[in-house]
């Protein structure tokens, strides 16, 4: 299993233009929760919780960040917790507004990802490793952490690597 640090760096490699990450800042949290919306129905509550194709990919993903690092995992794990609420608060909505917030949110996602991208000259990491979809938010986690001065030993590793290849 490759590490945190392989990971990120295989994901970085591709967004090296300060532009393209920042529009990952805001692209990559919308399609989350679009696809937390979309996959919220069919779901139905039980004790309270919202049991939805949601909440099975939500889980597999937790399990996956929470592997590859306890600390990026747990602020992944309270996401993605968050929008399984959203998905849950939408599919009670109407069949048109829920599809509306789900497609709209994506379809948004997306457009500024691949503004980001053009800036960057280069295709989404996705493209040549499918992996890439579920390392997107972990990056962002990730970036957003080295923002605020945390895992400086992760960012080091990782630009160590991507300026010896």
């Amino acid at each position: 299993m490759k590490t945190l640090t392989d990971h990120l760096t295989q994901y970085a490699a591709y967004h090296r233009d300060q532009r393209n990450i920042i529009t990952h800042f805001i692209g990559i949290p919308l399609i989350v929760i679009a696809v937390a919306i979309l996959l919220s129905r069919p779901g139905f509550a039980v004790y309270g919780l919202w049991l939805s194709p949601a909440l099975a990919v939500s889980i597999l993903a937790a399990v996956f960040y929470l592997r590859l690092d306890l600390q990026l995992g747990t602020a992944m794990t309270i996401f993605l917790v968050i929008c399984l609420w959203l998905g849950m608060y939408c599919a009670k909505l109407s069949t048109v507004t829920w599809l509306m917030w789900g497609i709209g949110s994506f379809v948004v996602g997306w457009i500024i990802q691949f503004i980001g991208h053009y800036y960057e000259g280069r295709k989404p990491a996705f493209v040549d490793d499918i992996m890439g979809l579920a390392i997107g938010p972990l990056f962002v986690a990730a970036e957003l952490a080295f923002l605020c001065g945390l895992r400086m030993p992760l960012e080091q590793a990782i630009e160590k690597r991507l300026n010896a290849g």
